[in-house]
């Protein structure tokens, strides 16, 4: 089977149509001028080593050396040993706090664009495991399923924002219901909720549902997001500080109790977002340390590439080309 590793970058085969018409502009207008400087065969004859056609020659070669200059970019590859490689890890949802509180600045740019950073580094640390995205706010809502389509996750990662859940609150609960429901409900083991969120004003019913997903295996770890001294909250609608009802700034602050209460029932570990490489390696090492499940088995061919081949036809069309003499012209003589 063949193919090319970097098909896209055919695209750029679209520029030989172009350049064709621009030399056979050029040869037009070559020829127009020609006509007004006199009669076109005795200005012709004054060129010193005119061959006809020759112009044209260098043009296709200068073509199709940039056509295989294109191709070998692309890098035609032929399929070589195949060989099925098992696939094993577990299931891991990823509920991200996209609350108003969430703008705060306590933690530079602020706690949902680190938040985000951090699910981000995360998901490259994964390598098998299916990985799935829960937004919540005063409601909840599933953005991604269960996937092993981590570039999926960070595409629709970079467009969560506080206006996603225009309901105000931060029902953890329901994130964690929601979860429940998203994993196989015929298993025990191999998945993991990752609730990352400043955990302020969450729902009283949050460390019971987080129990009753302990209780269907879900190892539950949790992230804080911000500070416990905390930080004003930005207000997109006023474009500045967010104000309570009595005109008095509004102060979102970290609730570390909260967070690590809900570790302790989901079995699983706490951490307060300062660092994002060593959050993400602890929770991605805590995943590993899982027992792994059977995801299924996937083909891994090697290929061999033939970019070389295509790029020595271009260079040696080139010199070809650049060897071909140009016509002059013959100098006047009284």
């Amino acid at each position: 089977m063949m193919r090319f590793q970097h098909i896209s970058h055919l695209f750029a085969l679209g520029l030989v149509p172009v350049l064709v018409v621009l030399f056979v502009w050029m040869l037009y207008w070559r020829k127009e001028k020609i006509k007004k400087l006199g009669d076109e065969r005795l200005v012709q004859s004054q060129l010193l080593g005119r061959i006809p056609g020759r112009p044209t020659l260098k043009f296709v070669l200068y073509g199709l050396a940039l056509a295989a200059i294109i191709i070998g970019w692309a890098n035609l590859q032929k399929a070589g040993k195949a060989e099925k490689v098992q696939r094993r890890g577990i299931d891991v949802i990823v509920a991200l706090d996209v609350s108003k509180s969430m703008l705060a600045t306590d933690i530079q740019p602020d706690r949902l664009t680190r938040a985000k950073q951090l699910v981000t580094r995360l998901t490259d640390k994964m390598q098998n495991d299916r990985v799935g995205l829960i937004v919540f706010a005063g409601r909840a809502y599933l953005q991604v399923p269960l996937t092993v389509d981590y570039s999926a996750m960070k595409m629709m990662l970079q467009n969560v924002n506080p206006d996603m859940v225009p309901t105000h609150g931060t029902v953890i609960s329901e994130a964690v219901e929601m979860a429940i429901n998203s994993f196989s409900q015929k298993e025990r083991k191999y998945k993991s909720l990752i609730v990352i969120s400043d955990g302020e004003d969450h729902d009283e019913n949050a460390i019971a549902k987080i129990k009753e997903a302990a209780e269907t295996g879900i190892v539950v770890h949790t992230v804080g997001i911000g500070s416990p001294q905390g930080s004003t909250i930005y207000d997109p609608a006023t474009k500045g500080v967010k104000m309570d009802e009595n005109g008095n700034p509004v102060i979102s602050k970290l609730n570390e109790e909260a967070l690590r209460q809900m570790a302790a029932v989901g079995n699983g570990t706490y951490s307060q977002l300062r660092n994002t490489d060593e959050v993400a390696s602890k929770i991605a090492s805590s995943i590993d340390d899982m027992e792994q499940k059977n995801l299924g088995a996937d083909m891994y061919t090697d290929y061999n590439s033939y970019f070389q081949y295509f790029l020595l036809v271009g260079f040696v069309l080139l010199l070809i080309e650049w060897l071909l003499p140009t016509a002059k012209m013959k100098p006047y003589t009284a």
